[in-house]
């Protein structure tokens, strides 16, 4: 097999195109051009290679190298190598990207799974429907009709178990005769992903209704849960209906060195390389201006890593920052600002952000402002995804029938923040934030990392390129993500426990000086880079001695010696306990937030501060 040399990759987004160029220098595969193109799956253009065009002739351009060939297509590399690429890989959530409905029998059991196995595959989920979710049969077949989906995903039954459940189910769809989102005249594709016993009868029910598609069971049994297969099969149908159906899909196909992948699940790909390579926990956070990804790695009690991935779809900072508003309330955004508010400004603010979307802060009380909102966004799609990134996800457990009927979801949550290695923020607010300490406070107040946390941020944006490129080329992707992509904020160091402001909580040794910090106080130790920012961080080894009644992973009151990882922020000790509890009266509140502010050299002007 010739040597990869040239890899070029672009991201097809809603409303931007972004492409990259990946060349091997001196045995090690770097960035070394980007560019970017408004995205023209929409009139009047409709064709997704036009934009795809224009941001690789970008790249042709501050590259000095030739991409294109005379009509426009990437070219293959040459037999001299100075033009073309090796390789073409390409993502896209272009037009919306995938958008399923999944079925299930029980609403916290196999609709749950199927969920699950469908958020994991990159798809946003517009409604989950249940036998048991509430709602009269009409209801259920109106909504399926509306919606029009890309695919359905149907589950249901442990194998040899029940059958006139998914028959029901099976009934409701040819009751909607539902029809694709794209593609007219074409039939839906459904997947079908329950008891297999009950096959035949769904099968005579619907195969020349939609286009059916048979896969393993989600739930074979009661204890064990068996979503790749059902992913895998969203996959292969993302690519054969939904992307042909798309303007200029078919022509980006003939195109790509492989076939084109959601950008979400490309992200998620990129953090399993991540999580698998070094060994680690990872949560990671794509926040945009409509949805907002959270993914994880965490393992599970048998030692197993596990992928979760949620999108909440209603959770944004610009076309969904009044819902970011409704859900938190004023209250709890107004909380994190070094100024008082009223609540009427504040609204005012959030609404005209939600009208013009793609205006940035002036001020600097308008970007205190976006990052307080930031902070509520973050919180609330992690606790969504705290609610599905549960217990037997693709791993064995056993537990009672009894347990199985009474919990509320199928097991506990698999987010362990003592156990949390490292967090990865992504997203404007994040990754473009003025100075890198606010995305770092941004995520420590959102996510209140336990015990020990390496924080970093997407410097550009080029995961989902990244993740394509890990199932082909994991070398390259790792390498490029290490030196390209990812930016060491640092350590943050997060006692667990509560006490009164003032009193001992934690002391810190590091290269032979020693630092205590007191409850409800934030300390920064510098800790950089061995050469320049854009090199690799420094590492030293840290002795952390918690007080009595805090906790930083070995037990309350027992020392912890880890290995710490330096950044733009160094070394950052969070005394301020968690759960993390700002003061209820306003002057107290205003003190504390200017106060963390300051330790983390983050500037407070604005007015009445």
């Amino acid at each position: 097999m010739p040597e990869i040399r040239t890899i070029l990759a672009t991201d097809c987004g809603s409303t931007t195109t972004k492409a990259i160029l990946i060349t091997k220098q001196d045995g090690s595969y770097r960035l070394t051009s980007r560019g970017e193109a408004p995205t023209t799956v929409e009139a009047p253009f409709d064709d997704v290679t036009v934009g795809v065009t224009n941001a690789v002739r970008e790249v042709e351009e501050l590259s000095k190298r030739k991409l294109l060939d005379a009509d426009g297509k990437v070219a293959v590399a040459s037999k001299d190598g100075d033009e073309g690429a090796d390789l073409y890989l390409s993502t896209s959530s272009a037009g919306g990207g995938l958008q399923m409905t999944v079925a299930g029998v029980v609403k916290a059991m196999s609709a749950e799974s199927a969920q699950r196995a469908a958020l994991g595959a990159g798809a946003i989920i517009l409604d989950v429907i249940a036998v048991d979710d509430g709602r009269k049969d009409y209801q259920k077949v109106e909504r399926i009709r509306q919606l029009r989906p890309d695919m359905i995903l149907m589950s249901g039954g442990t194998d040899g178990g029940t059958i006139n459940h998914l028959v029901e189910l099976a009934e409701m769809l040819v009751s909607a005769d539902p029809k694709p989102r794209l593609g007219i005249g074409l039939n839906l594709p459904v997947i079908y992903a329950g008891n297999k016993d009950a096959y035949p009868a769904v099968e005579e029910l619907l195969e020349d209704r939609v286009s059916l598609r048979k896969v393993d069971n989600l739930r074979p049994t009661l204890e064990r849960e068996n979503l790749l297969p059902a992913r895998e099969a969203i996959h292969e149908l993302f690519l054969e209906h939904v992307m042909q159906q798309a303007p200029g899909y078919g022509k980006l196909s003939s195109w790509v060195s492989t076939g084109i992948m959601s950008t979400p699940n490309a992200v998620g790909k990129i953090m399993q390389t991540i999580a698998a390579q070094r060994n680690i926990t990872v949560l990671g956070v794509d926040i945009g201006g409509a949805t907002t990804d959270v993914f994880s790695v965490f393992k599970s009690l048998q030692g197993d890593s596990i992928y979760n991935r949620t999108v909440s779809a209603n959770l944004g900072m610009s076309y969904s920052i009044c819902n970011v508003l409704m859900e938190a309330k004023a209250e709890n955004i107004r909380r994190w600002l070094p100024f008082n508010v009223s609540d009427a400004e504040l609204r005012n603010q959030l609404r005209n952000k939600m009208i013009r979307p793609t205006t940035i802060p002036q001020r600097m009380e308008d970007l205190q402002i976006e990052q307080a909102v930031s902070r509520e966004a973050l919180r609330l799609a992690f606790e969504h995804h705290k609610s599905l990134a549960r217990g037997l996800t693709g791993v064995q457990q056993t537990r009672t029938i009894g347990e199985a009927m009474t919990q509320s979801g199928t097991g506990l949550t698999l987010v362990n923040m003592m156990s949390l290695d490292m967090i990865v923020g992504s997203g404007g607010v994040l990754s473009h934030a003025p100075r890198r300490a606010q995305s770092a406070l941004m995520m420590m107040d959102a996510y209140q990392p336990e015990g020990v946390t390496l924080l970093t941020v997407d410097s550009i944006f080029m995961m989902p390129q990244l993740g394509i490129l890990s199932t082909v080329q994991p070398e390259a992707a790792t390498e490029v993500f290490e030196r390209d992509c990812l930016i060491y904020l640092g350590t943050c160091i997060a006692p667990v426990g509560a006490g009164k402001e003032g009193d001992a909580c934690v002391t810190v040794d590091v290269g032979g000086s020693s630092t205590a910090v007191s409850y409800g106080s934030i300390k920064v130790i510098p800790l950089g880079f061995v050469t320049g920012e854009d090199g690799e961080p420094q590492r030293a080894e840290a002795t952390i001695n918690p007080a009595r009644g805090f906790d930083v992973g070995n037990g309350k009151g027992r020392s912890r010696t880890v290995t710490v990882t330096g950044g733009l922020s160094g070394i950052i000790i969070d005394a301020r306990g968690r759960p993390l509890t700002l003061p209820a009266d306003d002057p107290t509140r205003l003190r504390k937030i200017k106060e963390w502010m300051a330790a983390m050299d983050i500037p407070v002007d604005a007015p009445n501060a």
